[in-house]
């Protein structure tokens, strides 16, 4: 996902910011097929009786996007950070939702492992997994936006860097710090 800061995407989504709304035309066939990807990514890593689907999370999104504010734009990859945090809250919405009507049973249970690891751990339910990113952005902010960035947005550790302004061996250090952090709250957690 790595790109320059001159590539389409970018000329694009500085365009659209400054409300030129044919740029938005333009920019969506280029970024929905990624987009579609990291709902497909989520999604399958779901619990399989969940009802959400790939193309209607895809959707949610891009109204939000387009409904909102817009943010100042960087480039293509804080794009697709902002475009995953709001994929990442419509699940967790969906899961809210959905444990509601079921009175605690069914969340949807996403593999947090699953983002380039070698190892394989259980599911971890979402609502859960995002109430202990909460947690830990309020105790580290720059590690939350990094499990963000690198487990909802899919970015890579170079992307992550670029994003965040910071070395990528800051990167790789936070992330596994996070992670350890997060698995340790989750299992607090899951044993209550």
């Amino acid at each position: 996902m790595h790109d320059q800061t001159s590539s389409p995407v970018t000329e694009l989504l500085i365009r659209w910011r400054s409300g030129d709304v044919e740029a938005l035309d333009s920019l969506m066939p280029l970024v929905y097929d990624e987009m579609r990807r990291l709902a497909h990514s989520y999604l399958r890593r779901e619990r399989p009786d969940h009802t959400l689907q790939s193309t209607a999370l895809v959707h949610e999104a891009y109204v939000r996007l387009t409904g909102n504010a817009l943010p100042q734009w960087q480039d293509r990859a804080h794009f697709f950070g902002i475009a995953a945090n709001l994929m990442r809250q419509i699940l967790v919405e969906h899961a809210r939702s959905h444990n509601a009507s079921k009175r605690g049973g069914g969340a949807l249970k996403l593999a947090i492992d699953a983002v380039n690891e070698p190892y394989e751990r259980p599911d971890i339910n979402l609502v859960a997994l995002d109430d202990a990113l909460k947690d830990l952005s309020r105790i580290d902010p720059q590690q939350g936006r990094i499990v963000e960035l690198r487990f909802f947005a899919g970015l890579s550790v170079q992307d992550i860097a670029e994003v965040l302004e910071i070395s990528e061996s800051t990167v790789k250090r936070d992330w596994n710090t996070a992670r350890i952090w997060l698995f340790r709250e989750l299992d607090r957690t899951a044993s209550r």
